[in-house]
């Protein structure tokens, strides 16, 4: 195995270009969710009013990207590690430890998802009806696999998945376009989304994955090759599989994409396309998790804990179980957008110092107060079973909850700027 450098700063030597790491967002950003949403997209609203609610939304989370991103290119260091000289040494583990099992969770929920996409694909296909366990069980084994290896693997599986996958989608469409037409594009539909609420739903797929860029930034050469790597990875990644979801929806009448792909005469590419989306978007899950694990237990190498991260998801995935703690993991999720908010602030607003040996305390209060009225404004501003929805700031809750804890770091910075408690 190859050093990851799970619990120090990524050498120089080690760094990549811009291109490279661009691309591996964009495998992230290519996923069956974001397909499911475009097709409901495209069926509630106006094509037009659509494709630019998916443009504005996917350019503001590509700048909270690279926001994000570029202090993890300064420093070298994981989200988890950031938050080691943000939270403390002690506050980084709870941090942690919350980032871990969401990202865990929602491994096991993408494994899942996967499994029965798969069985739809490999029977329309191939007339073959495996066990919808054994597929989740594959598919988390090769989605963890990458992601123990390290980087440089989930680096590698995105710059030949990437091409392949867009040839093969563009491909599909290309098919639907030519049979079709494009008339069904403009047909008039019931608005079911305002283009308020589009924007804001746009944002919200990869919000968690913009806060926890700098696990991925890390590797950047220098500051500028991590900027443009995230808006471009996330405007490119988040925006790629809703529109053409958008328009094979459109096209077809059909939302999911096994279905289309047999359609339009692609059911095996189709089943490649199936797996290598899923794939490069959950390898990340696994990976993040790996490296807050490393923050809790520091004496487990990164490896291990990224192997048990895996398993623990693929359990969950083959059990079948994921289906019934989606609001477990939306609370868990909760937790996750404003520790962005508060180690951007700490850095932007305290400066690098902050980010060194000499300045570690085992708990920094204001730091974790921040995060916790970041967390409960996004309780309050959050829709659904979980959420009170008491009010709204942006529409968006886990980007309410970003800037809130942003702004309270910054006020505690700025007041208690010499206190050992915030430095």
């Amino acid at each position: 195995m190859t050093n990851d450098y799970a619990r120090e700063v990524v050498p120089m030597s080690e760094r990549k270009a811009w291109f490279s790491i661009s691309l591996v967002w964009i495998a992230v950003g290519i996923d069956l969710s974001a397909m499911l949403f475009g097709a409901e997209l495209g069926k509630g609203m106006a094509f037009n009013d659509a494709l630019w609610a998916v443009i504005i939304g996917s350019a503001i989370l590509g700048v909270l990207a690279a926001f994000c991103a570029y202090v993890g290119a300064v420093t070298g260091l994981s989200t988890s590690m950031i938050s080691r000289f943000t939270f403390g040494i002690s506050g980084a583990k709870l941090v942690s430890l919350f980032i871990a099992v969401s990202l865990i969770g929602w491994f096991g929920v993408q494994a899942g998802f996967f499994a029965e996409n798969a069985y739809a694909a490999i029977d329309g296909a191939l007339g073959l009806q495996l066990p919808v366990p054994l597929l989740a069980a594959i598919g988390g084994i090769l989605m963890m696999t990458t992601a123990v290896i390290g980087y440089k693997a989930i680096e590698k599986l995105s710059s030949w998945s990437v091409p392949l996958l867009l040839i093969l989608v563009f491909l599909a469409v290309g098919l639907a376009l030519s049979k079709y037409g494009t008339s069904a594009l403009h047909t008039p539909v019931d608005n079911a989304f305002t283009f308020g609420m589009a924007v804001s739903l746009v944002i919200s797929i990869f919000v968690v994955g913009a806060t926890i860029s700098p696990d991925i930034s890390r590797w950047a050469r220098t500051k500028k090759d991590a900027v443009l790597a995230s808006f471009f990875g996330f405007f490119f990644g988040n925006s790629f599989m809703i529109i053409i979801a958008m328009i094979l929806s459109r096209l077809m009448d059909e939302s999911s994409l096994t279905t289309i792909m047999i359609t339009v005469g692609l059911g095996i590419p189709g089943i490649l396309v199936l797996i290598l989306a899923q794939w490069t978007t959950n390898t990340s899950n696994a990976y993040s998790s790996g490296l807050s694990l490393s923050v809790i237990f520091t004496k487990k190498s990164k490896v291990f804990l990224t192997l048990v991260a895996g398993i623990i998801g693929t359990l969950l995935a083959v059990l079948g179980i994921y289906d019934y703690f989606i609001n477990f993991l939306t609370i868990m999720t909760m937790f996750i957008a404003p520790i962005g908010g508060v180690y951007t602030a700490a850095y932007y607003i305290g400066g690098l110092k902050l980010f060194n040996e000499d300045n570690d305390q085992a708990f920094k209060w204001l730091a974790l107060t921040a995060w916790a009225l970041g967390t409960f404004i996004s309780w309050l501003t959050m829709e659904g079973p979980i959420g009170l929805e008491l009010f709204t700031l942006t529409t968006i809750s886990s980007l309410d909850s970003f800037l809130i804890a942003f702004i309270f770091q910054a006020l505690f910075i700025a007041l208690f700027k010499k206190r050992s408690v915030i430095q």
